[in-house]
């Protein structure tokens, strides 16, 4: 093993917190990892303590969990890991295991080979914390970890407590189709919309049920924080949630141009605005742009950007056009609508250039009635009403999975 550098149908229930205080007064929120140890604490009290968590996991000051941890006197005996490993900061495909430098914690990786904990993993823990800041967006390993993670604390008899954090994006907007369960994989395994409006603890309550995992799971909230909040509106810093996510801008788009992965456009990896970009050597961005059109909420422009060692491997060291979206008004924004508006254009402009991976793409989406429907010259408005009727049915279908008003 190698070393790491520190860090310095189940029963299912839900930790109570004080109520948030009104919107006006925007209280700073507590992160899960706080409720616990201010309030919870009994959850993990002469208990083993595995921890899944990366970069993500910190308190309001920026503390990592594993230090706020070893400071309460818990017994942590096993870190895991999703992908981009413990700090966040790889692009890999196979993150090996290996041993915390300062406290000799064993570290498991869950991407690569290995996706949930083996039973030999899980012999030295008796409950299993899971703090990961997930991106509001259903294209997203984290909670896919979770979901196997617990479902190997089945195997064993350990229970799961989720430490809760705010949906960067907020909960209020539901946006995009759902999964079609034939296109489930490790980038969405639940039928959730594209933008679901639910935090991951919200998430692994739904999918326990859903998926009839049967974890004997606890969810601790995030105290203070309600869905029409956004992360800017939280008080929390702002950590990286995976490499290519710098910043709540390129969250907000994600939802959208997530979709450009399956193609072979640059969404911006390898510059500073990674998923607020879509880029290509052959791209007429001015045209794309002109065939697309005013979008509600957002500003469209044609741009050039310089991608530098890009981890996806698209166009590193070149400079290309592209076409830039910023957000104006995030509650009119349609992140999903505008993406598919956006790759209907780019292919009728390059119908020639332009390169689907068709079963990435209907992973990515959720559904092949999209690209079907660009390649039948359907009006995106058209594919986007058609989404409709689902999401009514989301709506009232993941109410008793809430936690927060």
């Amino acid at each position: 093993m190698h070393r790491l550098s520190s860090l310095g149908l189940g029963l299912v229930t839900v930790v109570a917190v004080g109520c948030p205080a009104g919107r006006g007064s925007l209280p700073a929120v507590r992160p899960g990892i706080q409720v616990l140890l201010d309030d919870s604490v009994h959850l993990m009290a002469g208990r083993r303590v595995g921890l899944l968590t990366n970069q993500t996991g910190v308190d309001a000051a920026g503390v990592s969990d594993l230090d706020r941890l070893i400071a309460s006197d818990a017994q942590v005996t096993a870190i895991f890991t999703p992908e981009h490993g413990y700090r966040g900061v790889l692009n890999l495909s196979d993150i090996g295991h290996g041993i915390d430098s300062a406290t000799g914690i064993p570290v498991f990786s869950l991407y690569g080979e290995v996706r949930e904990p083996t039973p030999a993993m899980l012999e030295t823990i008796d409950v299993l914390l899971v703090d990961l800041q997930d991106i509001g967006a259903r294209p997203y390993t984290y909670i896919s970890t979770t979901l196997l993670a617990m479902r190997a604390c089945v195997g064993v008899g350990v229970p799961v407590v989720v430490l809760d954090r705010p949906n960067p994006i907020g909960g209020g907007l539901v946006q995009g189709p759902l999964l079609d369960s034939t296109h489930a994989s490790f980038v969405g395994m639940l039928p959730v919309p594209m933008r679901h409006g639910l935090t991951l603890g919200e998430l692994a309550r739904l999918g326990n049920e859903w998926l009839g995992i049967g974890t004997d799971l606890t969810v601790v909230p995030a105290d203070g924080w309600h869905r029409s909040r956004w992360f800017d509106e939280t008080g929390l810093p702002w950590v990286r949630p995976s490499p290519s996510m710098p910043d709540l801008e390129s969250a907000t788009h994600y939802p959208g141009t997530v979709l450009f992965e399956a193609t072979n456009l640059s969404v911006g990896r390898g510059t500073p605005v990674a998923f607020q970009v879509v880029g290509a050597p052959w791209l007429d961005a001015a045209r794309v742009v002109a065939r697309l059109g005013p979008q509600a909420g957002v500003s469209v422009t044609d741009i050039v950007v310089a991608p530098e060692a890009p981890p996806d491997g698209k166009y590193g060291g070149q400079t290309i056009p592209a076409v830039r979206l910023r957000v104006g008004d995030r509650q009119r924004y349609h992140p999903v609508s505008v993406a598919v508006g956006l790759l209907a254009a780019i292919r009728a402009e390059h119908p020639e250039s332009l390169v689907v991976n068709e079963r990435r793409l209907a992973q990515l989406i959720g559904t092949a009635a999209v690209w079907e429907g660009v390649l039948a010259g359907q009006a995106p408005a058209q594919l986007v009403a058609s989404w409709g009727p689902d999401i009514l049915r989301f709506h009232r279908d993941r109410d008793r999975f809430l936690l927060y008003p």
